[in-house]
């Protein structure tokens, strides 16, 4: 079977997993796969494995598009700069990909195609304008204006995680990334011997285990999201003070979480933002889940 022209393919690659999507000629998820990944080894021989296992599901296919953390300078098309996957910095990955795979490939921010993916086929179809953030490992964000990507001078814009939250300088990050939540759950959690969390080993507690406690009623895990919610929805009413924009659209992991951390979000955007501009914008969850970006990576590999 030969789909070649037919089948779009993305992947992301995070610091521990490569996700794959296959996208039909109609806009539906035709595939996806996910495999584990280490930056250590050589990351084009993984891509290239993770790729065969797709072509077993959906036939032959000639492009792929590339969503990577951290900043593209895409005069060059290779990362700039990858707090998370430094071995990617300033290495022509793409080339080395489509030499492993045969295949066309592109580069592309993870943020960036996220919020491609969610403007296509997700929570942003039949909006122009908009905002997307990803809360996960790191904090990203991208903008979509008149219907394209806009990066910005030099390439570079959306760096919400940047953006400061307090007198102090405090930039998003420090607070909303998946690390930086579990780091200051356990800086509190002894606080609370009445929270679920106490039961865990203090080492070992994850984001998954704060979000599941909090869907259990636990007060003390409830707070935490519910903080982070207020952290991003400061840094959210700038955007929309801002640039007026129709839509705010969150994905990442803490999504999970639903609306325990949407609705600080919101609350907090409202007490923050120029009442008619927020009277204006809905702000929403994304749709396209944990494969946001490997989708948006698929549907640029072919503009």
């Amino acid at each position: 079977m030969s789909n070649t022209g037919m089948i779009r393919v993305g992947v992301e690659i995070r610091t521990n997993e490569l996700r794959a999507v296959a996208v039909d000629q109609d806009g539906q998820l035709a595939a996806t796969r996910s495999i584990a990944f280490d930056p250590a080894e050589e990351t084009a021989q993984q891509v290239k494995s993770l790729i065969g296992g797709l072509k077993k599901d959906v036939g032959d296919f000639d492009r792929l598009g590339v969503a990577v953390p951290g900043l593209v300078d895409q005069g060059t098309h290779r990362v700039a700069f990858s707090a998370h996957i430094p071995e990617h910095s300033n290495f022509d990955l793409i080339k080395e990909i489509s030499s492993a795979t045969g295949l066309i490939a592109s580069i592309e921010n993870d943020a960036n195609s996220a919020a491609y993916g969610e403007f296509i086929l997700g929570a942003a179809r039949g909006t122009d304008n908009f905002f997307y953030a990803t809360l996960g490992e790191g904090v990203g964000g991208a903008f979509i204006l008149g219907g394209e990507i806009w990066r910005g001078a030099s390439g570079f814009a959306g760096e919400f995680g940047f953006v400061p939250i307090n007198s102090e300088g405090m930039r998003l990050e420090e607070v909303a990334s998946t690390d930086n939540i579990v780091r200051r759950t356990k800086a509190r959690f002894h606080q609370d011997s009445t929270s679920s969390l106490n039961s865990l080993d203090e080492e070992s507690i994850t984001l998954e285990n704060i979000i599941t406690a909090a869907r259990e009623d636990d007060d003390f895990a409830q707070m935490m999201l519910e903080r982070t919610g207020v952290y991003v929805g400061t840094a959210v009413a700038s955007v929309i003070n801002l640039l007026n924009l129709e839509k705010v659209v969150v994905g990442g992991e803490i999504m999970d979480a639903k609306n325990l951390v949407l609705d600080a979000i919101i609350e907090r955007a409202r007490e923050l933002s120029f009442a008619p501009s927020f009277e204006a914008v809905s702000i929403v969850e994304g749709e396209l889940g944990d494969f946001a970006a490997a989708t948006g990576a698929a549907l640029l590999a072919e503009k």
